[in-house]
Protein backbone atom coordinates (compact mmCIF):
# COMPACT_ATOMS: atom_id res chain seq x y z
CA UNK A 1 0.00 0.00 0.00
CA UNK A 2 1.26 3.43 -1.02
CA UNK A 3 1.41 6.13 1.66
CA UNK A 4 -0.04 9.65 -0.28
CA UNK A 5 2.08 12.35 0.74
CA UNK A 6 0.35 15.04 3.02
CA UNK A 7 0.00 18.88 2.47
CA UNK A 8 -0.75 20.80 5.20
CA UNK A 9 -4.20 23.29 4.91
CA UNK A 10 -1.93 26.01 6.53
CA UNK A 11 1.72 25.64 5.64
CA UNK A 12 5.24 27.21 7.87
CA UNK A 13 5.04 30.70 7.10
CA UNK A 14 8.23 31.00 5.21
CA UNK A 15 11.61 32.99 6.76
CA UNK A 16 11.55 36.64 5.70
CA UNK A 17 14.69 38.36 6.00
CA UNK A 18 16.30 41.64 4.95
CA UNK A 19 19.89 42.34 3.93
CA UNK A 20 20.93 46.18 4.86
CA UNK A 21 23.97 47.90 3.22
CA UNK A 22 25.64 50.77 4.76
CA UNK A 23 28.53 52.85 3.78
CA UNK A 24 30.49 54.73 5.76
CA UNK A 25 32.81 57.60 5.17
CA UNK A 26 35.10 60.69 7.06
CA UNK A 27 33.50 63.65 6.71
CA UNK A 28 36.22 65.89 5.38
CA UNK A 29 37.04 69.62 7.15
CA UNK A 30 38.80 71.65 4.30
CA UNK A 31 41.70 73.14 3.68
CA UNK A 32 43.89 70.28 5.52
CA UNK A 33 44.53 67.17 3.90
CA UNK A 34 44.10 64.05 5.67
CA UNK A 35 47.58 63.16 5.28
CA UNK A 36 51.13 64.70 4.97
CA UNK A 37 54.64 62.72 4.19
CA UNK A 38 57.51 64.79 5.43
CA UNK A 39 60.99 64.01 3.61
CA UNK A 40 63.97 63.78 5.50
CA UNK A 41 65.42 66.52 4.16
CA UNK A 42 62.09 68.23 3.71
CA UNK A 43 62.11 72.20 4.00
CA UNK A 44 60.33 71.89 6.81
CA UNK A 45 60.07 69.25 9.51
CA UNK A 46 57.58 67.39 11.24
CA UNK A 47 57.58 69.93 14.42
CA UNK A 48 57.28 72.66 12.12
CA UNK A 49 54.16 71.38 10.20
CA UNK A 50 52.69 69.84 13.89
CA UNK A 51 52.90 73.72 15.14
CA UNK A 52 50.69 74.38 11.60
CA UNK A 53 48.40 71.66 11.95
CA UNK A 54 48.05 72.55 15.81
CA UNK A 55 47.32 76.50 14.34
CA UNK A 56 44.37 74.97 12.03
CA UNK A 57 43.15 72.38 13.38
CA UNK A 58 44.48 71.62 16.97
CA UNK A 59 44.30 68.06 18.27
CA UNK A 60 43.20 66.42 15.15
CA UNK A 61 46.34 65.32 13.72
CA UNK A 62 49.35 62.81 15.10
CA UNK A 63 52.74 63.12 14.11
CA UNK A 64 54.59 59.49 13.60
CA UNK A 65 58.01 59.32 13.43
CA UNK A 66 59.17 56.71 11.49
CA UNK A 67 62.08 54.68 9.87
CA UNK A 68 62.27 55.15 6.42
CA UNK A 69 64.84 55.68 3.83
CA UNK A 70 62.87 58.42 2.16
CA UNK A 71 60.16 60.26 4.89
CA UNK A 72 60.95 60.93 8.49
CA UNK A 73 57.50 61.44 9.54
CA UNK A 74 53.80 61.02 8.69
CA UNK A 75 51.49 63.31 10.27
CA UNK A 76 48.19 61.75 10.10
CA UNK A 77 44.31 63.18 10.50
CA UNK A 78 43.48 60.79 14.00
CA UNK A 79 39.81 60.34 13.01
CA UNK A 80 41.36 58.01 10.30
CA UNK A 81 42.62 55.91 12.81
CA UNK A 82 39.00 54.89 13.63
CA UNK A 83 38.80 53.33 10.08
CA UNK A 84 41.66 51.41 9.74
CA UNK A 85 44.62 50.27 11.88
CA UNK A 86 47.81 52.82 11.91
CA UNK A 87 50.09 49.98 10.69
CA UNK A 88 47.80 48.99 7.79
CA UNK A 89 47.25 52.78 6.56
CA UNK A 90 50.89 53.24 6.97
CA UNK A 91 52.47 50.22 4.91
CA UNK A 92 49.61 51.63 1.67
CA UNK A 93 50.66 55.19 2.22
CA UNK A 94 54.37 54.86 2.70
CA UNK A 95 54.41 51.94 -0.16
CA UNK A 96 52.62 54.73 -2.67
CA UNK A 97 54.23 58.18 -1.43
CA UNK A 98 58.04 56.62 -2.25
CA UNK A 99 56.82 55.88 -5.62
CA UNK A 100 56.58 59.51 -6.43
CA UNK A 101 58.27 61.53 -3.27
CA UNK A 102 62.27 62.41 -2.61
CA UNK A 103 63.94 63.36 0.49
CA UNK A 104 63.50 66.84 -0.31
CA UNK A 105 59.58 66.66 -0.42
CA UNK A 106 56.62 66.75 1.62
CA UNK A 107 53.56 64.92 0.14
CA UNK A 108 49.91 65.98 1.28
CA UNK A 109 47.45 62.76 0.25
CA UNK A 110 44.00 62.49 0.69
CA UNK A 111 42.49 59.42 1.97
CA UNK A 112 38.89 58.26 1.45
CA UNK A 113 37.89 55.36 3.33
CA UNK A 114 34.99 53.83 2.61
CA UNK A 115 33.54 50.92 5.26
CA UNK A 116 31.26 48.60 4.14
CA UNK A 117 29.44 46.34 6.40
CA UNK A 118 26.59 43.78 5.43
CA UNK A 119 24.33 42.42 7.75
CA UNK A 120 21.27 40.12 7.62
CA UNK A 121 18.51 40.73 10.16
CA UNK A 122 15.62 37.93 10.87
CA UNK A 123 12.01 39.53 10.55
Amino acid sequence: MHSRPSFPSHPAEPVRRAEMTLRLSEFEVPPMQDLLLVGKKAPIGPEAVRRMVDAVSPQQYEIVHIEHDIFEAVVLKKSLLKFLPREKLLAIVLEEGARLATENTVVKAQVNIVVQVNRAVDL
